[in-house]
């Protein structure tokens, strides 16, 4: 069901135009600040599909003002970076981080002409779909979950054929990149942000790409991290003869020791050595230890994860891994309730514009009233 939200300029704590001023105070242009804020306050105001014609409608009382919200969208020439960085400041103030989530985002399209779109086989819903694939670091305050940066995948015919990367308005210096390369630029881009609060990276991605080289990258940088793996992983033994590998599943039947974590529920866990895993024949560069709660209906071990955090209980780590459910869960609501699948444009700085103005729109509605 799609709602109307109550737009924050007149809540009390977290008004749109103090949020507005910081994301768009880097712009010179005061019609481009004023329509940023009118692209705020449809999307916020706006009941059903926030078309721009329909946005301008709302906040303006004009039609006619659509023209120019998507100007400002897709042709207007501003950096969505200053804005994003901004917008993940303003969240990590406002309440203390847990983590930093990375979830993705399939965004349905129709034709081949909007940036990044291609066929993608989904593995939950069994079924290929026509789409672009986003993926955001959330930051986890408990209670929400707020998006403040965004990566599009681009497969490579957007970037190796020149005519569709300037129909798509693909910057030159941009390239393709594996998913996990995104995932950890977005990390990254966030460290410099965060005025030195870091977080542990807590990731699902394993539908989407493989996961070692972002463990392995996400190591050497110094960035702890619970990342959920295959059951299937082959991970050194400590015990095993030189070249034999075991998987992650066996390892946790095997030698994995058993937590009670309350109402029954019992976790696996494992150290790993110093050496960590090897993923792809390459040696990790510190110690690890494996986790899943275990699945009694199946006498299995459920969704493994990976994690270098070694002085925080299972438990306490396996409650941190619950974060990705929280990150897609506001994906599927700022999709029902505040645009994410609406943008009218088919260009790269397009999209990026639409997602950071999505993300604001949605960080203002979910903070809103709560206390730091």
């Amino acid at each position: 069901m799609t709602t109307t939200h109550e737009t924050p300029d007149t809540a009390t704590g977290r008004p749109l135009g103090d949020l507005s001023r910081l994301l768009f105070g880097h712009l010179h242009r005061s019609d481009q600040q004023r329509w940023g804020r009118v692209y705020l306050q449809g999307l916020l105001r706006t009941d059903g599909k926030k078309t721009v014609r329909r946005m301008a409608a709302v906040v303006t009382g004009s039609e006619a003002a659509s023209t120019s919200l998507h100007q400002f969208v897709n042709a207007s020439p501003w950096e969505w970076a200053p804005a994003r960085g901004e917008l993940a400041r303003w969240a990590a103030r406002s309440l203390p981080v847990r983590a930093w989530t990375l979830a993705p985002a399939v965004l349905p399209k129709r034709g081949d002409r909007s940036a990044g779109v291609h066929q993608r086989f989904l593995p939950d819903s069994g079924r290929t779909v026509n789409c672009q694939l986003g993926i955001g670091l959330f930051l986890d305050v408990g209670r929400a979950h707020v998006p403040v940066d965004w990566r599009l995948f681009l497969p490579p015919r957007f970037t190796g054929d020149t005519a569709v990367r300037d129909r798509a308005k693909i910057p030159a210096a941009t390239r393709a990149q594996p998913l996990w390369e995104h995932a950890l630029s977005l990390v990254q881009e966030m460290a410099p942000r965060a005025d030195g609060r870091t977080a542990p990276v807590v990731a699902d991605l394993t539908a989407l790409c493989d996961i070692a080289p972002l463990a392995r990258r996400l190591r050497d940088g110094g960035h702890p991290f619970v990342l959920a793996i295959p059951g299937q992983s082959t991970l050194d033994g400590p015990e095993l003869p030189p070249g034999e590998r075991e998987s992650a599943r066996a390892l946790l039947l095997r030698r994995g020791v058993r937590h009670p974590a309350g109402a029954g529920r019992q976790i696996l866990s494992y150290e790993l050595p110093a050496r960590g895993p090897r993923p792809g024949g390459e040696h990790g560069h510190g110690p690890g230890q494996l986790m899943a709660e275990w699945d009694a209906g199946t006498g299995r071990p459920g969704r493994i994860w990976l994690t270098n955090i070694t002085d925080r209980h299972p438990a306490e780590l396996l409650e941190l891994a619950r974060s990705p459910r929280g990150a897609q869960a506001a994906v599927r609501r700022m999709g029902e309730d505040f645009g994410l699948l609406d943008f009218e444009g088919r260009s790269f700085p397009g999209w990026h514009r639409h997602m950071t103005l999505v993300s604001a729109a949605y960080a203002c509605s979910a903070l809103e009233g709560m206390t730091p």
